[in-house]
C-alpha cells in the first residue's frame, strides 16, 4: 500500500480538480487514508479525463477495491452506478477496452467483498452482465478469469459456462447428448487451453455446492450437455502436453462432483471401429480416465491431491455400470497368473494400486483400496486373493468385514465369472493367504525342541507379549461379532463390569430373602 500511495500522492498534485465540497481535502504533511484516496478517486472519474490518466485512475481503483479498509466509498449507489458506467454494464461501452476491464474488475472486488453491493448489484442486474462480459472477453483475448471465478457463487452461470467451454474448444454436436470428436482434428491451442481451464474451474467452484443433486428435469438436461461436454475434454488432444494433462485434471474435478445419474453419457456414445468396447458400451472416456489415473501413479508427485478424485470417480463409475467395472477389471485385474511375487511387487496397475494401499496417507490408501474392492464386487474372498490378506487387513477392519469371506455388498452384482489360471491353480495351495505370494516351505522352528523347552519359549513370547502392551507398543485386539476390531482391554473391563453387576443383583435378592 505504500507504493501505491506514493504513487498517488505524487500523481494527483499535477491534476487541477475544480473546487467541490465533496471532494477530500488531502494534508501535503501526511499521505491520504485509503479511504479518502478512494473517494477522491471514484468523485475524479466522473469527469472527462484523457484515456491515459482515466487508466491509472481505474488501476488504483482496482487495487483499492482490495483494501477491506477502503471499502466504504465503494458501497455507495453513486460509487457503484459510476463504476457500472465506466465498465459499459449501463451504457455503451468505452472506446478503449482496457479501462473498461480496469473498471470491471474493480467492480468485481467490490461486489465480492460487500454484502451490501452484492444485494445493489443483483437488483439492477449487473452480475449477469459481467458473467457474460467476462466469458467474451476470455473467448477473444487475455482477460483475467477473477471476475468469472468470483461471479460464479453470486450467479446461475452453468449453461453460460458451458458454453464457453464449447466455443472455446470449438465443438459440434451430434444427436442427443454427444458431441463429434475427431481425433484427426489440429490440436487444441496454447490460448484456447489455458482459457479452458479457467472456465472448468468455475464450473467447479458452481456445481461443488450442488454436490451431486439434481433437482427438476432442467438441471438433468444442462448436467448431462456438461458431461458430454467434459467427455470431449477427454479425447481430444492439445499442442501443450503439460497443460493436458492439468486440462484433464480439472475435468476429472468436475466430473466427480457431478450428478452420478448424468454420468452414464460417457458411455453412451456410438460406437467406431477405433473404440474400445465392454459388453456393447463405448469405454473410449473410461480408458482415457484409466490412462489418466496411470500418469498419475507413475508420476508421484502431490498423489493425494492428483490421485484421489480420479480413484474416487471410478469407483462410484464402477458401483453404477456394470460396463465399467467389468472393463476396469480386465484392465487392473486380470486373472492371476504371476503369484511368484507378492501383489505389491512389480510394474502391473494392480502393483501400483495394491502399492498405495498401505500408503501413509490414509485418505489415499482408502481410496485405493476402495476400488480394488469394488472390482471384485466387494467380495472379501476375491479382494484377498488379488491384494493378500496383509494389504486389505485395513480395509475390512474399517468397513466390519473381518469375518466374512463372501460378498459384503448390498449392491447387487453382475455374475460375470471369475475363473482361476491354470497356473495358479497348480500353486493355490502354496499361496500365503497374508502376503499373497507362493512360499517354499519353511523348516518348523521348533523341531528338535522337548516339551520342556517349547513350554519355556511359549512363557517366554507371552512376556514380550505383555510388555509391549503395558509399556503401550502394541495393543491386543480381537475381531467383535459386527467384525471390527476392538480392544481386548475394553472387553474385559466390560465383561467384568457385566459381572460384577450380576453379582451384586444376585446379594440383593439374597439379603431380601433373608
Amino acid at each position: 500500500m505504500c507504493s501505491l500511495t506514493l504513487h498517488s500522492c505524487i500523481f494527483l498534485p499535477f491534476i487541477s480538480l475544480p473546487p467541490s465540497p465533496s471532494l477530500p481535502s488531502f494534508s501535503h504533511s501526511s499521505p491520504p487514508s485509503p479511504q479518502r484516496l478512494a473517494a477522491a478517486l471514484i468523485w475524479f472519474v466522473q469527469s472527462q479525463l484523457q484515456p491515459g490518466v482515466l487508466r491509472a485512475c481505474l488501476s488504483t481503483l482496482r487495487i483499492l477495491s482490495r483494501d477491506w479498509q477502503a471499502q466504504a466509498p465503494f458501497i455507495t449507489d453513486s460509487a457503484i452506478l459510476t463504476l457500472a458506467r465506466l465498465a459499459g454494464i449501463t451504457c455503451l461501452p468505452l472506446p478503449n477496452e482496457e479501462e473498461e476491464v480496469e473498471a470491471m474488475k474493480a467492480l468485481c472486488n467490490v461486489i465480492y467483498n460487500s454484502q451490501r453491493a452484492q444485494e445493489r448489484a443483483s437488483e439492477r442486474k449487473h452480475i449477469h452482465y459481467i458473467l457474460n462480459q467476462s466469458l467474451s472477453y476470455m473467448t477473444n483475448s487475455s482477460f483475467s478469469p477473477t471476475c468469472l471465478f468470483r461471479f460464479s457463487r453470486f450467479a446461475r452461470g452453468v449453461s453460460m459456462l458451458t458454453a464457453a467451454l464449447g466455443q472455446c474448444l470449438e465443438v459440434r454436436w451430434a444427436e442427443g447428448f454427444e458431441v463429434v470428436t475427431d481425433i484427426t482434428a489440429p490440436p487444441i491451442s496454447k490460448d484456447a487451453t489455458q482459457r479452458a481451464m479457467e472456465i472448468l474451474k468455475s464450473l467447479f467452484n458452481v456445481t461443488y455446492t450442488v454436490r451431486r443433486q439434481i433437482s427438476d428435469e432442467e438441471d438433468e438436461a444442462l448436467y448431462r450437455h456438461l458431461v458430454a461436454m467434459l467427455r470431449h475434454c477427454l479425447l481430444i488432444s492439445f499442442e501443450e502436453e503439460d497443460l493436458a494433462d492439468e486440462l484433464q485434471g480439472h475435468t476429472v474435478n468436475l466430473l466427480s462432483v457431478l450428478p452420478l445419474a448424468c454420468l452414464d453419457v460417457l458411455l453412451s456414445v456410438r460406437l467406431s471401429e477405433e473404440s474400445r468396447v465392454s459388453h456393447g458400451v463405448n469405454m473410449d472416456s473410461v480408458h482415457a480416465l484409466l490412462l489418466f489415473m496411470e500418469r498419475r501413479l507413475d508420476r508421484g508427485h502431490k498423489l493425494k491431491e492428483k490421485l484421489t478424485p480420479v480413484l474416487n470417480l471410478l469407483t462410484e463409475s464402477c458401483r453404477a455400470h456394470r460396463e465399467t467395472r467389468h472393463y476396469l477389471k480386465q484392465q487392473i485385474l486380470p486373472p492371476l497368473r504371476e503369484v511368484a511375487l507378492r501383489p505389491e511387487q512389480g510394474n502391473a496397475l494392480r502393483n501400483k494400486l495394491v502399492r498405495l494401499m498401505t500408503h501413509v496417507d490414509t485418505d489415499l490408501k482408502h481410496c485405493s483400496a476402495e476400488l480394488l474392492f469394488v472390482l471384485c464386487k466387494e467380495n472379501v474372498s476375491r479382494f484377498v486373493k488379488y491384494t493378500g490378506f496383509g494389504n486389505a487387513a485395513g480395509l475390512l477392519a474399517e468397513q466390519g468385514f473381518l469375518w466374512d469371506h463372501g460378498p459384503s455388498s448390498q449392491i447387487q452384482y453382475s455374475s460375470d465369472s471369475d475363473s482361476d489360471t491354470e497356473e495358479y491353480r497348480n500353486v493355490r495351495d502354496r499361496i500365503n493367504p497374508v502376503t499373497g505370494q507362493v512360499e517354499e516351505p519353511q523348516p518348523n522352528p521348533m523341531e528338535g525342541m522337548s516339551e520342556e523347552e517349547k513350554e519355556a519359549e511359549a512363557s517366554r513370547l507371552v512376556n514380550m507379549f505383555n510388555m509391549l502392551s503395558r509399556h503401550k507398543i502394541i495393543q491386543p485386539m480381537r475381531v467383535a461379532a459386527d467384525g471390527r476390531l476392538v480392544p481386548l482391554a475394553q472387553e474385559r473391563a466390560e465383561h467384568s463390569g457385566n459381572t460384577g453387576t450380576s453379582s451384586g443383583v444376585n446379594s440383593k435378592h439374597q439379603n431380601k430373602q433373608h
